[in-house]
């Protein structure tokens, strides 16, 4: 077949993944219109393929009629790739030179926005720990996804990760033996339940949802990443109008200020971690 004759079919996929993203908005109030579209394609077809659907419409019909199957969908339609203490050095960062800053607070609230799993959200809980800062911190981690939530508030990992782990704890500056944090079975190492006294693990989508507190800290690293370059700019305002004036936020090592609008001021903190403070 040539390259011609399969352009009706990219045409038509196009055409279908479009009804598939309007329909999980109108119906359920899930927005993915504004993802980057290769990445979401990706994901759609290896959900078609592991149901052995003949077309992106089949998918739609089981999305719309079939009871669970909205979940199975947002599971790989939803992004959850992280790691405690993902690039070490941002927490390193953040320990030296971001904590002297918030002591003197009364209270310190950080946001973890798209928290998926929440490995990196146990991984501040534990620096505030080792930093003093713990009794008047509280984190509040969201998502948009249900069954990545339930498993955060768990607090538990798979063991076979805890050697990577523990890597990252020492590079970004862990004070204490890791495994001082947890326990573990043959499975699993589950974490302290002190570390939970002041998580707070809500869901919240950061395409349809507002703001609904002011922080000293917002995390919200390798995210948009996945979102086009309009949506990168509506998150933007989001997050900014959510940060206290002197606020911190933190952006994944793939992400920059590019497609910040140009109203939303920030001072270049540590613009190597991708650090960056409102004036």
């Amino acid at each position: 077949m040539t390259e011609i004759e399969d352009e009706p079919t990219n045409e038509l996929q196009e055409i279908e993944i479009n009804l598939l993203l309007e329909a999980l908005y109108q119906m359920y109030g899930y927005d993915f219109r504004g993802y980057v579209r290769a990445s979401l394609r990706r994901r759609i077809l290896n959900r078609m393929k592991a149901e052995q659907l003949p077309t992106i419409t089949a998918l739609i019909e089981k999305v719309l009629h079939e009871t669970g199957y909205l979940e199975r969908l947002l599971n790989d339609l939803s992004i959850r790739m992280t790691e405690m203490y993902r690039d070490p050095s941002f927490f390193a960062a953040f320990r030296s030179q971001v904590v002297p800053l918030l002591r003197d607070l009364p209270e310190i609230r950080i946001w973890h926005a798209g928290c998926a799993t929440g490995e990196e959200v146990y991984s501040m809980a534990i620096l505030m720990l080792e930093e003093g800062l713990a009794k008047k911190t509280k984190i509040y981690a969201t998502d948009m996804n249900e069954k990545a939530l339930a498993a955060a508030q768990k607090g538990a990992f798979p063991l076979k990760k805890m050697q990577q782990y523990t890597k990252n704890y020492l590079k970004a500056g862990g004070k204490n033996s890791f495994s001082e944090y947890y326990t573990t079975d043959h499975q699993y190492a589950y974490f302290f339940p002190i570390l939970e006294e002041n998580l707070f693990f809500a869901q919240h989508n950061l395409v349809t949802d507002g703001s609904f507190n002011e922080f000293h800290v917002i995390l919200c690293r390798n995210v948009m990443i996945y979102f086009d370059n309009e949506l990168q700019q509506q998150v933007h305002r989001l997050i900014h109008s959510s940060l206290a004036e002197g606020g911190f936020v933190g952006f994944g090592s793939k992400e920059s200020l590019l497609f910040v609008p140009k109203s939303l001021k920030y001072e270049e903190f540590n613009p190597q971690e991708k650090i960056y403070r409102k004036r």
